[in-house]
């Protein structure tokens, strides 16, 4: 049925369908009006460009069709602002993932804290050019901040 890609109107109602609603049928573009009402149609309502935003008047009677625009959900469909279900062997996975996440954030500050700090203790020279590369972006920074501000200064009084 997908096929028919110029079908305009399509009126299945009270014919007794049975069954799911084909995903083929989606894919008609140019389809206009759609009622598949009084059947015995059943699962989830296709997603596709159109199938939602036909009336809901199109699929009344079929008591076990679901999904948008029909306001029943489908048992699959996950209600949003619904709460997740955890199950106990869900809380004691998600625990055990969360524990290796800490453990690898603590072992990183280690590593980069004693790796950085270490060294700095331990090699004299080392310590010397750090402190010596700090006090030169000190100066620099305020240097250029002073200019700067002179310069504001100096434009605002002109």
């Amino acid at each position: 049925i997908g096929q028919l890609k110029s079908l305009d109107i399509l009126d299945l109602s009270q014919n007794q369908l049975i069954g799911e609603i084909p995903s083929s049928l989606s894919e008609i573009d140019r389809l206009s009006t759609l009622d598949l009402s009084n059947n015995n149609l059943s699962g989830m309502i296709p997603r596709g460009t159109q199938l939602q935003s036909f009336n809901t008047s199109s699929y009344e009677g079929n008591p076990t069709l679901c999904g948008p625009p029909l306001l029943k959900k489908c048992p699959r469909d996950k209600v949003e602002g619904a709460p997740n279900v955890y199950s106990y062997e869900d809380d004691i996975q998600q625990d055990g993932n969360d524990m290796w996440f800490y453990v690898s954030i603590a072992l990183g500050f280690i590593v980069g804290f004693w790796g950085v700090c270490g060294t700095l203790l331990l090699n004299n020279s080392w310590r010397y050019a750090y402190f010596r590369f700090l006090n030169k972006i000190k100066d620099w920074l305020y240097v250029t901040t002073t200019i700067n501000m002179a310069r504001l200064w100096r434009s605002l009084q002109s």
